[in-house]
């Protein structure tokens, strides 16, 4: 009998698992990005995704010759970005805005925002508590020079 059910539940959870989307996991900043590879983009926001357990946002940037590439911005999740005082819709499609970050080491064109400028001026930091990366010291508000202290 014990046979039976793990073999029915070995085999239920392999159903599941078909067609399903893969989950995001969370991770350290060092497994994705690379610390010595600092950008800034300056650009158009095209998409926001405020998800748990890393937040997305995407932007327009149009280089020297005129060609756009869409970046992926990877920011804390919405807990994390909400205490700092970034809202779900400060972000809007079409807004400009300055993201200072680190490239992905694949070469992709996604990096870690680790300070995000809005178009009003406000700078916030993007960074993941407790990642290891650039500016990170285990709080909310990170360490990154220029990034306002929390009051």
């Amino acid at each position: 009998m014990k046979a039976k059910f793990s073999l029915f539940l070995a085999a239920a959870m392999t159903a599941a698992s078909i067609g399903s989307t893969p989950a995001y996991a969370h991770h350290s900043f060092a497994a994705e990005f690379d610390g010595s590879k600092p950008v800034r983009l300056v650009g158009k926001i095209t998409r926001v995704e405020w998800t748990n357990p890393h937040s997305y946002f995407y932007v327009d940037v149009t280089d020297a010759n005129g060609k756009v590439t869409n970046w992926g911005c990877e920011g804390a999740g919405p807990g994390a970005l909400s205490r700092r005082g970034w809202k779900k819709g400060d972000l809007k499609l079409g807004d400009s805005i300055v993201v200072d970050g680190y490239r992905a080491k694949d070469g992709s064109h996604l990096i870690d925002a680790r300070r995000v400028t809005f178009p009003d001026g406000r700078t916030v930091y993007g960074g993941t508590p407790g990642d290891g990366g650039p500016g990170d010291n285990g709080t909310d508000q990170g360490a990154l020079p220029g990034t306002p202290a929390k009051k």
